[in-house]
């Protein structure tokens, strides 16, 4: 396979490595360790769907997979002149394997990646995977057949599929092919038809311990002075926490605990200067990463008051705002209200191109008063 270097890879997260290019896969031995297993016992399924939160290493598990699968010799291959080959007890290969070469060259002649493709016309990406795309993958598997290697087709990610692309997935998991394997990358699973799911075998990858964040973040040259904040801040997920430490994720979300330090009496002209450094050209990533710190800060009120407070802070000060501003049940309720709402304002305010900061003002405005009835009944 080959692609155009100048054009963006839809698979690709901004200011990280690809996940072909990604050698270690940092905190998700469960999972490879059960699609190990499966292997080393002749169970191997013929499709495996990858799930997990975005960013903690869905992709990356799939292209190890996909190495180590186009290592291995064919089923049916025999056993060889010296019998039959030992068992790997692991999925790792050398980087001068010609399976790891290969695969990150995108030149492996056993390997198709479906994704969102190009837009000529629009000049940007599709916003779906569609089944032209989808088809091209029946022209792979009638030539590929002969090599008599095994095929490895990865999809990713495969909840970005229209419907006429799924049903063309859906006809190959029906009727597998020979010697195919399918790794369905997917960061929201229920969004796939039922009887795609019911066709493939779960590996299910977790959000990332801070240890592992640390590692993960080290492996794509970042030294944060915090990792277990970060990791706290970015769920876990090692591809949030790079967008959030390129964007300035920590000092927004201490700047929106700081505001609200005061609530129910906040400054409002501080609420002002923060609405208008989310405004303006060349802003709109920063403004999104608002949103995101915005709505996972309600969710933290919401917890703790159900009981459930973060077991470390995302930023100094955190916990006793939360303790504070989110006592009881009934406090947790308001927040878990307050968040939905928000959510789909926020939604609705970027799909009708609402004036940034005036999106941000009334969101933080809302904060404020949520804190004052709470506080009012307390």
């Amino acid at each position: 396979m080959s692609e155009d270097d100048d054009r963006p890879e839809p698979d690709r997260a901004p200011d990280a490595p690809h996940p072909r290019e990604t050698r270690d896969l940092i905190g998700q031995e469960p999972a490879e360790r059960a699609f190990l297993d499966a292997f080393g016992a002749d169970r191997l399924h013929h499709a495996w769907l990858i799930t997990g939160p975005r960013g903690v290493g869905k992709a990356t598990l799939a292209w190890k997979i996909a190495r180590f699968l186009l290592s291995q010799p064919a089923p049916g291959a025999g056993s060889g002149l010296f019998g039959a080959p030992e068992t790997p007890d692991t999925l790792d290969l050398p980087d001068d394997h010609p399976a790891a070469r290969q695969t990150r060259a995108l030149s492996a002649p056993g390997l198709f990646l479906l994704r969102r493709a190009w837009d000529d016309k629009a000049k940007r990406l599709r916003t779906q995977i569609t089944v032209d795309e989808a088809r091209r993958l029946k022209g792979f598997l009638s030539m590929s057949s002969a090599e008599g290697g095994r095929r490895v087709v990865i999809v990713d990610a495969a909840d970005e599929m229209n419907v006429s692309a799924a049903n063309a997935i859906l006809k190959l998991l029906e009727e597998p092919p020979a010697r195919t394997t399918l790794l369905l990358v997917a960061h929201a699973p229920a969004r796939l038809l039922p009887t795609i799911r019911s066709r493939c075998r779960e590996l299910r990858c977790t959000p990332l311990t801070p240890p592992d964040m640390a590692r993960a973040l080290e492996q794509a040259g970042e030294t944060p002075e915090d990792p277990a904040a970060l990791a706290e801040l970015s769920g876990g997920s090692v591809g949030e926490a790079l967008r959030l430490l390129h964007l300035g994720g920590p000092d927004i979300y201490a700047g929106l605990v700081g505001l609200l330090q005061d609530a129910p009496r906040m400054d409002r002209a501080a609420a002002i200067r923060l609405a208008d450094s989310m405004a303006g050209r060349g802003k709109e990533e920063r403004f999104n990463v608002y949103l995101r710190l915005a709505d996972r800060l309600l969710a933290r009120l919401a917890r703790a008051g159900a009981g459930l407070p973060p077991t470390a802070e995302a930023v100094p000060g955190e916990a006793a705002l939360l303790a504070r501003l989110s006592p009881d049940h009934v406090s947790a309720r308001h927040w878990a209200d307050l968040q939905q709402s928000l959510s789909a304002r926020a939604q609705h305010g970027r799909a009708v191109n609402l004036d940034p900061s005036a999106l941000v003002l009334d969101m933080v405005l809302k904060m404020n008063d949520t804190a004052g009835r709470l506080a009012a009944h307390a």
